[in-house]
């Protein structure tokens, strides 16, 4: 299985529009960081989890030619923002889209888009099939996927298991039931916003605990806001096994 880390940045993306902090003015590629997406290939299969605004840019930047489907972990704007761009996909793979969700999420998107669900076909419009997500196991192609139940603040939201590969985003709390299905991970994916406390967000403490409750062999952390620090910083103060994603990262888990 290989994941590229399509986007590791919160909902403004690093560098913050203005802002003159050291981060947002760092040269360091990997301080810039759009929003937050990965990539999945897998057994032949070619997953995205979530199409924020820079969609159209991490396809161009990764070259993927290939999408069998688009899975959604919440409808929030900056992970549904991009889905327009499908449409590039629809012509190539001369298909409909398959979008997984859970159902308010795809209800939302039929508000966002609603140009696409018309009864009156117009040429050129996405062409997406909406699939609903609940708690239980589904198959993508055959490919099984775990949905991983999880908080953000008020709002429910899913990460997904992958085999022994585990994303989580967006989340400060992650329920018992969902720390059962995450058991035995080997790679995990969890967002660790920035060092205060979050409203919404594991910080970096947080996320440290995290990682040491589900006990996989390596973590990375994504959904990173310009209030964390420098990725040169940070890195070090990390343990041997935990790092800090970056935009266009390739993990083989």
């Amino acid at each position: 299985m290989k994941v590229t880390f399509l986007g590791t940045g919160t909902s403004q993306g690093v560098p913050v529009i203005g802002c003159t902090c050291e981060v947002c003015q760092s040269l360091d590629y990997r301080d810039k960081r759009l929003r937050t997406s990965i990539h999945l290939d897998i057994d032949s299969h070619s997953f995205v989890v979530d199409t924020g605004p820079d969609f159209r840019q991490q396809m161009l930047r990764e070259r993927i030619k290939r999408i069998d489907a688009v899975l959604f972990t919440h409808a929030h704007r900056d992970h549904t923002a991009g889905l327009d761009d499908v449409r590039a996909y629809n012509f190539m793979q001369q298909m409909d889209m398959p979008v997984y969700g859970t159902a308010p999420v795809l209800e939302q998107l039929q508000v966002e888009y609603a140009y696409a669900f018309t009864k009156d076909y117009y040429p050129g419009i996405p062409r997406l099939t909406l699939n609903q997500i609940d708690s239980s196991n589904f198959f993508i192609n055959g490919f099984e996927i775990t949905p991983l139940p999880l908080m953000h603040y008020k709002l429910p939201i899913l990460g997904f298991r992958f085999k022994d590969f585990s994303y989580i985003t967006d989340a400060n709390f992650i329920p018992e039931e969902t720390l059962l299905k995450l058991s035995g991970t080997k790679t995990l994916v969890i967002n660790a916003l920035q060092r205060e406390r979050h409203i919404s967000h594991f910080n970096l403490e947080q996320a440290l605990t995290m990682v040491e409750l589900i006990k996989p062999e390596n973590a990375y952390f994504t959904h990173i806001s310009h209030k964390l620090g420098l990725h040169a910083d940070i890195t070090k103060e990390l343990p041997d096994n935990i790092s800090l994603a970056f935009d266009g990262l390739q993990i083989y888990c």
